[in-house]
């Protein structure tokens, strides 16, 4: 049975190293790129209510994810096109799907203040009826260029070819991705994509300033954690009733070096409050809690933090909606290229006093008192995190920290 591979790599570092000057966009901006992005942050949000769930910290990617579905999409057809728009919520029209290349291409220009790239790759096998303009949708706007690959009678070399192109783009962070048992004689197709970010907090963390303290989880108890503290010029808001400690929720934005990217932070009063956030959160509520930030300078408390998680999101997936039914990509070639079978996501964000360090990987195989707001901020306890880019609204990261410890 033939199997199609689309993996996903992301990477997203800190660091002081300042990247060349910037050039021009490499895509031209359109009505659909917003459009895109706006579905990227629906269908993060949704995934995201998948994961949760379950207990514990939660890590995921949806940039990377939704990047990799739409690159899918442009090949799918009938019904299986229009369940995937639906689920990605891409724009309307044949050339919505394209539009979420469009939105990963954009920000994959030289930064003065920070490094933000973007990579793809599509691997097929040599010899396979492929449709040239599914290649070249792919292409020229996705920015995959097509690879041969010799899945028949060489699985393993190509997986280490691919294993080791993640590798290379997410500067080593992301190594011995695909499995030997996700790459076989059946593979047709695996697709590929990296973002690599580079970057530090506009205000940095005195590491002097760091100190070990509680951190008090949802379920009782306490765990010891390096707390970091600063006084940031920052966006804030907060919503809940302002005179009750029971529902009451403050978000701060941090931003990193070029006011490009920002780490939102969600912070409910109480430790066990988080619940209660997750149930309100929906892509609207979400949208609408970011409109009311307002500049503000508060007093952080953060941990140094470092989660990691590997997913399998056929499952989620199936729940959403997105593989109801079967699989039509016969836009992809002239022969069958098979059913999504496997649909793995793995990420690590680690954050401390510099800024940001994350990782992730996607793998998707088919076969065939006072003034409450003036206190200083305190996230001793659960909260949830965004990374995004704030001139747009793309989330690139999400996440729920229960234990800044993993």
């Amino acid at each position: 049975m033939r199997r199609l591979t689309i993996l996903v790599a992301v990477l997203v570092a800190a660091g002081c190293r300042r990247a060349p000057d910037p050039g021009p966009p490499p895509v031209a901006w359109s009505d659909d790129v917003p459009a895109a992005a706006d579905g990227n942050n629906r269908f993060a949000v949704d995934l995201y209510g998948k994961l949760a769930e379950n207990p514990g910290n939660v890590l995921l990617s949806p940039f990377s994810a939704h990047a990799a579905l739409a690159m899918t999409a442009t090949g799918a057809a009938g019904n299986t096109r229009d369940r995937m728009a639906k689920v990605l919520h891409l724009p309307a029209g044949p050339d919505g799907p394209s539009a979420a290349g469009d939105l990963g291409r954009y920000p994959a220009h030289p930064r003065k203040d920070y490094e933000l790239a973007v990579a793809n790759a599509l691997w097929g096998r040599a010899g396979f009826p492929w449709r040239d303009p599914w290649l070249a949708v792919v292409n020229d706007r996705f920015g995959g260029g097509f690879r041969p690959a010799d899945f028949a009678s060489n699985p393993d070399a190509e997986r280490d070819r691919i294993n080791a192109w993640v590798a290379d783009q997410t500067r080593g962070k992301v190594r011995d991705l695909l499995r030997p048992e996700q790459v076989t004689p059946q593979t047709t197709m695996v697709l590929t994509n990296a973002v690599y970010f580079k970057g530090t907090w506009v205000t940095k963390f005195d590491p002097a300033q760091t100190r070990d303290g509680p951190f008090h989880r949802a379920s009782g108890g306490t765990v010891t954690v390096p707390l970091m503290s600063t006084r940031a010029k920052c966006r804030y808001t907060a919503f809940g009733d302002r005179h009750s400690d029971r529902d009451r929720v403050r978000v701060v934005e941090l931003p990193y070096r070029g006011d490009e990217l920002a780490m939102v932070l969600i912070v409910p009063a109480l430790p066990g409050g988080l619940p209660a956030v997750e149930r309100k959160l929906t892509a609207d509520f979400l949208a609408g809690v970011l409109a009311d930030l307002k500049p503000a300078e508060l007093s952080v408390t953060l941990p140094r933090f470092k989660v990691e998680r590997r997913y399998e999101l056929l499952d989620p997936l199936k729940d959403l909606g997105l593989l109801a039914g079967g699989s039509d990509f016969s836009g992809m070639a002239d022969a069958a290229v098979g059913d999504i079978d496997t649909v793995t996501h793995q990420a690590v964000v680690e954050v401390n006093e510099e800024g940001t360090e994350a990782a992730a990987a996607a793998v998707v195989i088919a076969e065939e008192s006072a003034d409450p707001d003036s206190l200083p901020l305190v996230a001793d306890h659960p909260f949830l995190f965004l990374i995004r880019d704030v001139r747009y609204g793309t989330v690139l990261f999400m996440g729920r920290v229960s234990n800044p410890k993993g």
